[in-house]
């Protein structure tokens, strides 16, 4: 841990035994998920509602055939064990929603596990849209994903703003509901800025933001709608920075690594970046347990027992954000 309560967490990784994703309908049927030269489009897995998320944790260099190594804490394996990353999958909810999946043999026990990049649901139909064993410079240690990319603007209560990355724990950031609000702890994770991982830039404007806002692709932002031509059944809604990609004024940012941040407060709080109401960490218990174990067990450390109850908004999905959508959202540059 640094001296303002950051790490960089390239150690750890969640993953499911491969018997816990099976296809549910199609060629493969009954088969665990596998490395892609043994996996078939089209084929819909479901994740075991009783399926149990294992701590992989590995040292962070890779070897020259392309493995890792188990470390000391690690749930699966011995230290020392090496761990093949072998195929990268991706597969689609019915709502639309994506998910890219690593597929990885533990070489001692040659046993398979899966690593989701993002949320899976137990009980729910994920089928397989393409499976290569082209993994680029992917590394397992690279699966985290959090809010704020560096040198984003944060909103004081004076109204000035401040880079992210220039905060400390204990000073006063604005909030939407509550006036300023004392940061609590604040953590950051370094990453390759690839695939699920690139951050998601929201050009100035876009949605009233005074300068681009990069944020991780789960990050939400919230918008306050009036009138009644509205999306969803409440006026406030919550916006995955994913879904508002559309190739021009929202788009995806890869190459070279990148820093994110994000802020904690006593409450779940809408904060202010770039000028763009957006949510801070949001801790309870499904949050904690998709954290990196080292920032899970840290902010247990600095925080104990906090949870948060959500902000007060309506989430809204994919399905409901087609680019008529997405324009009714969108603010022209120019008018700015």
């Amino acid at each position: 841990m640094n001296s303002r309560g950051g790490f960089v967490p390239s150690q750890s990784a969640h993953a499911y035994d491969a018997q816990a994703l099976r296809v549910a309908i199609g060629a493969n049927l009954h088969d665990p998920i596998a490395e892609s030269s043994l996996c078939e489009l089209g084929d819909v897995y479901r994740l075991d509602a009783d399926a149990r998320m294992y701590k992989l944790t590995l040292l962070p260099e890779v070897s020259d055939g392309g493995f890792q190594r188990v470390a000391e804490g690690s749930e699966i394996g011995e230290p020392g064990d090496s761990i093949e990353l072998q195929s990268v999958l991706t597969l689609i909810a019915p709502d639309g929603e994506t998910v890219e999946v690593l597929y990885v043999r533990h070489g001692a026990a040659g046993r398979g596990f899966a690593i989701p990049l993002s949320p899976m649901a137990p009980r729910t139909d994920y089928a397989l849209i393409n499976a290569s064993d082209d993994i680029g410079d992917v590394h397992i240690t690279d699966i985290v994903c959090v809010s704020f990319a560096a040198g984003t603007m944060i909103t004081l209560p004076s109204g000035l703003q401040r880079p992210i990355d220039k905060l400390k724990t204990g000073e006063k950031v604005l909030t939407r509901d509550h006036g300023g609000q004392e940061i609590r702890w604040i953590g950051k994770a370094t990453m390759r800025a690839r695939g699920a991982f690139a951050p998601v830039v929201i050009s100035a404007g876009t949605l009233g933001n005074l300068g681009d806002l990069a944020v991780s692709p789960h990050h939400r932002v919230f918008v306050y709608q009036q009138g009644d031509d509205r999306l969803g059944d409440t006026a406030a809604l919550f916006i995955q920075a994913k879904h508002l990609i559309d190739g021009n004024r929202v788009t995806r940012r890869e190459g070279g690594f990148v820093d994110y941040y994000f802020l904690i407060f006593d409450r779940h709080e809408v904060i202010y970046a770039e000028g763009i109401p957006s949510e801070s960490l949001m801790i309870n218990d499904a949050t904690i347990s998709n954290l990196p174990p080292e920032i899970a067990r840290a902010v247990d450390a600095h925080l104990p027992g906090l949870r948060h109850a959500p902000h007060f908004g309506t989430e809204i999905g994919a399905e409901l954000l087609d680019e008529k959508a997405r324009r009714r959202l969108f603010r022209r540059s120019d008018s700015f």
